[in-house]
This record gives structure tokens, sequence and C-alpha cells, in this order.
């Protein structure tokens, strides 16, 4: 009897023994080690927690700011043109008005309020610049940089352990904000270890992790530099050196397009280059450059008007179907220059030239702006604006002198004018008219604009004009004090050179001398009014009479400058002179 009491204390204590050992076997046990376990700061969990933040970088262009991400949508005016942003592609449109002027500063402004994300996926309401360049720099102060090209692929599942290397419990996160949060408020003596096979997406390329040790290398050597669109250079020279192309635009000061016309393009694997057409055969060559940003590089010699093509090109866009170009000059210009598969042949340079020819041909006056329905002309009262072939502008009014740019885009015949003023400053008001407006009209008397619901005019008198021309007017203005010729274009040759230290002095009898000190020369000079225009005619003796002309219409004038034009048969300006007081 007492012998079964011993066998059954044995039995007890072996059953006792056995089911304590399948219990610790039901738990996970890990060593302490870097293969294996995570802690809050160690080198591995650091980078964990920066994968995790909140990467502001891209809408750095809106806020300037890394630590912080506008929540869309939002309204901005970029260098004062008016834009929507409702994701994150319509970003893009900022950086195309911002890359229309190369030597412009460019300026944004937002309209408030707005909400922002931080860092650590806190939200926060913010109704004013001041607000929010208050808040970026207390984020800056102690942000970590955020590992922006890294994400991973959820769900995540963690196992977490105490001190003693006992499994606690295991976690599962669905999200960026659940992993952060999760990361950031791990203990000094916690440890995790992660639930692998993992996927994580490196510049949106999958990477399959398998073990600390390929997380550490995938999260410490991922390269997240900032490399705004980068131009891979194989793809473009396979683009370029298959098929042929055509010059479908080609602007310097005006569109020289038709230049080219009848030309094609091909660009070999060598470097080389060639221009044919049915007559001629021109070589050149062609190369990338290996700087940042990538250009494109063309010689074709230096005969015109190839020798226009020798230079190093910005590329704006290159695809399969077309490189779009862009070069500025060492007079501040810009040209630009296109290649496509389809030649074009619609001839719409001439509409282009024409507008360009009126615009940058003496200055002009607002005569109307109605903002959506206000007008706001008023703001503009006193402002002459000058547009200059280069692609520069001024507007003037006596106290203050704002510089802005201008360029003309032509869409399928549809012609825009680009405007970007300077927009600072109190009281400023050039900022409202920097936009793409659609041209509605155009001569060399009036320009109507149209944005929208808002409306822009030009004209060549401040009241808008609408009243019959006074001749004594223009006689009493140019009868007061000495002149000098400007500029004096003859059939687009300029031909200023030719009265270079002449001062003109126009009497009253309808006389008109110029001397330059040493020689004196003599003329007549008449002002009358022909159906509503003013006409000016004048005949000077040798060497002055390169100017002379049957009849010059008045373009405009003012106290201190005078712009007389000849139309050819088609309309268009075919010489140009301007006289300015001295």
């Amino acid at each position: 009897m007492k012998q079964n009491r011993h066998l059954i204390t044995l039995l007890l204590l072996f059953f006792m023994v056995l089911l304590a050992g399948c219990q610790k076997e039901e738990e996970e046990f890990i060593d302490e080690t870097d293969d294996e376990t995570i802690t809050a700061n160690s080198v591995l969990g650091d980078l964990l927690v920066r994968s995790a933040l909140q990467a502001g970088e891209l809408d750095n262009i809106i806020d300037g700011s890394d630590c912080v991400t506008v929540v869309l949508p939002i309204t901005v005016f970029a260098n004062g043109q008016e834009v929507l942003i409702q994701d994150e592609d319509d970003i893009e449109q900022v950086e195309a008005i911002f890359d229309q002027f190369p030597n412009d500063t460019d300026t944004l402004e937002i309209q408030f309020p707005i909400t922002v994300i931080l860092a650590d996926f806190s939200q926060v309401e913010i109704n004013s610049q001041t607000e929010l360049d208050t808040v970026i720099a207390n984020c800056e102060t102690d942000f970590d940089e955020a590992i922006a090209c890294v994400d991973f692929v959820y769900p995540i599942t963690f196992f977490t352990y105490n001190q003693a290397q006992e499994q606690t419990g295991t976690v599962t996160i669905n999200s960026q904000p659940q992993l952060y949060d999760f990361l950031n408020n791990l203990d000094d003596d916690d440890f995790i270890a992660v639930d692998f096979p993992i996927t994580v997406l490196v510049n949106e390329q999958s990477v399959q992790v398998t073990t600390n040790a390929e997380l550490l290398t995938v999260l410490s050597e991922a390269n997240c530099e900032d490399d705004d669109d980068p131009i891979d250079t194989t793809q473009l020279e396979d683009d370029l050196t298959t098929g042929v192309w055509y010059i479908t635009y080609y602007f310097d000061d005006t569109d020289q397009t038709d230049a080219f016309q009848g030309y094609e393009f091909s660009f070999a694997a060598n470097n080389t280059a060639q221009a044919s057409s049915d007559t001629n055969t021109v070589n050149g060559s062609w190369m990338f450059t290996s700087e940042t940003p990538v250009e494109l590089t063309l010689f074709f010699g230096n005969n015109a008007p190839f020798d226009e093509l020798d230079e190093d090109w910005e590329i704006l866009e290159a695809t399969d179907e077309i490189f779009q170009l862009r070069d500025l000059s060492g007079d501040g210009s810009t040209d630009f220059l296109t290649f496509e598969r389809t030649p074009n042949n619609d001839g719409s340079n001439e509409e282009v030239n024409e507008f360009i020819q009126d615009l940058t041909t003496g200055t002009w006056f607002v005569t109307l702006f109605d903002d959506s329905g206000d007008d706001e002309t008023s703001n503009y009262e006193g402002f002459e604006f000058t547009y200059f072939a280069n692609g520069t502008a001024i507007a003037e009014n006596g106290n203050n002198s704002i510089d802005g740019f201008w360029s003309v885009e032509n869409d399928n015949g549809n012609l825009a004018l680009v405007l970007n003023f300077d927009s600072s400053g109190s009281g400023n008001p050039l900022g409202d008219l920097n936009d793409d407006w659609d041209v509605l009209e155009s001569n060399d008397s009036i320009i109507r604009l149209r944005d929208n619901d808002d409306f822009l005019t030009f004209e060549r008198e401040p009241t808008g004009g609408g009243s019959t021309p006074d001749p004594q007017e223009l006689r009493t203005v140019m009868e007061a004090g000495t002149w000098y010729v400007d500029t004096f274009l003859d059939d687009g040759d300029d031909e200023t050179s030719d009265f270079n230290g002449f001062d003109f002095t126009f009497n009253t009898n309808e006389t008109v001398s110029a001397t330059n000190g040493s020689e004196t020369v003599t003329g007549i000079w008449i002002v009358t009014v022909v159906g509503e225009e003013l006409n000016f005619e004048f005949d000077m003796d040798s060497p002055l009479n390169g100017a002379d002309d049957d009849a010059y219409k008045v373009l405009q004038f003012n106290d201190t400058s005078v712009t007389f034009i000849i139309r050819d048969s088609n309309g268009n300006i075919e010489d140009t002179l301007i006289i300015k007081k001295n």
C-alpha cells in the first residue's frame, strides 16, 4: 500500500514536470542579440522611427519645409496667378508657372486658413503666413530627418518582449501613423521583433526583407536625395536618335519657326546630326552634358539660320514625341526651341510676330481691369507699361518703376500673353495682372485680354481714347525742347546708329534742324489728321534722309516720347521711328 502511494507520488511529480515543460515551450524566447530584437534607442530603432515620420517634402514649393505637410485642397497665388491645388499632381502647376521665366523672382501666397500635418501626424490649423513660419521654426528645431523614400507594405506584425526576453504579446500595424505611434511610445527597456518577411518600398521599388540585418541595410542605404524629375539620359538618347524630328517652334525675340520649315533633323548615336531639305543638307553635332540639370548641346555651324541653334539648351520636356528646350541668352532674353515628329506648316507664327511687334512698340496704359465683375481700373492710373523684345517689361507711374517679364504662348493658334510683374511692396497692384491671359483682340492701338471671369485691356492713351486726335497737341509737344532718335527700324533692320549724336529741333514754321555740334542738317515736318489717326511726314537733307517716308502713323506720344510706325499692305509694322526728348 505504501509502495503504491510512492508510485502515485512519483507519477504526479512526473506529470507536473512534463506539464511545466510544455507550458514553457509555448512561450517564444529570443536572445537579446542585434539579429533578432530591436530597442527604441538602437540604430535600427532610430531608422524605423525616421521611416515612420510624416515626410513633408512633396509640397516644399508651397510651405518650404520638410516637417509640415499641407492638407489639400488649398488655393495659392503663384506669381499672382490663382491655382487651386486639389491633389499632389496639381503642385506641378505651380512649378510650371515658376519655370515660365528663368530669371524672375518667384512669389507664392497661400490663401489662409489652412491645416498642416506635422511629422508626428498631429494637425494644426494655420491662419496666416506668420503662424505658418512659427510652426515651421518650432518643428524644425527638433525634427529628425524623415526617410521619405521608404514605405512599408502593411500590415506588419511585431512581437513584444520584456527585459527578461519573455514574449509579452503581438502588435499588428496597419498604417504609417500607427507605426509611428507604436515606435514613438516604446520605453528604453522595451524590446520588439519584426515578424519577417516584410515588404519595403524604396523609391517605389519593392524589396523583400527577411532579417534585421537586411532591414538595417535597406533603411541606412536608401537614397532619398531630392532628384526633381531626374532625366534618364539613356532613354533620352534612344528617343533622340530614333527617327526624324522637325522644328515646330523657335522663338528668339520673335517666332522664327519658318526659318526651318522644310528641314528634317536626324541625330545619330555617334553624336553627329543632320538637317536636310529637298535642296540643302547641313551637318552638325549633339551631346548631352553630364551636369545637373542635363542640357542638350547643339552645333550646326556658323551659317544662318542654323547658327541660332548652337547653344546649350535646357531640357524642359523630353519624350519620344517631343523635345522642348530653353536657353537664357546673354542679353537676358529667353529663347525656346521645340522638336516634334510632325512638321508645323500652319504658319501661325505670323500672328504671334504681329502681336509681339505691336506689344513691344511704344507704351501702353491699362484702360480696363475687371476682376470678376469688380472694376479695379483705377488701381493702375498713371502707370505706363513698356514691353521689351528681350522678354522684360517695366511699369512706371512717376514714383515707382516696377520690373516684370512677359512671354507669348501659341496653342494651335490661340494666343496667350503671360505676365509676371514684381508684386512686392505696399500698395503695389501689379501682382493682380500676373496670369496667362487669352488674347481676345490685338492691334497697334488696343490689346484686349481675358482670364476666366477677369478682363484686362491695354490702350495707347490712359483714358481709353475714343475722341478725334488733336494734331496741335502733338505739335506743341514736339516743338518743346530738343529730341534724339532712340530707335529706327527700317524693314526690321536697326539703323538707329545713322542718327547718333544728332539733336533735333522741330520749329513752329514746320521746319526741322538736326545738329551734332559740327554739322547741321535741315528739313521740313508736318502733322495732320487722316480719318481718326494722326499722321507725321518729314523730309531731311542728306545724310539724315534714311527715315524719310510718305507718311508715318503716330502710334503714341507723351511729353517725352513719340512713336511713329509704317505698316505694309498686310498690316504688319514695316518701319518704326521713336524719338525721345533730351
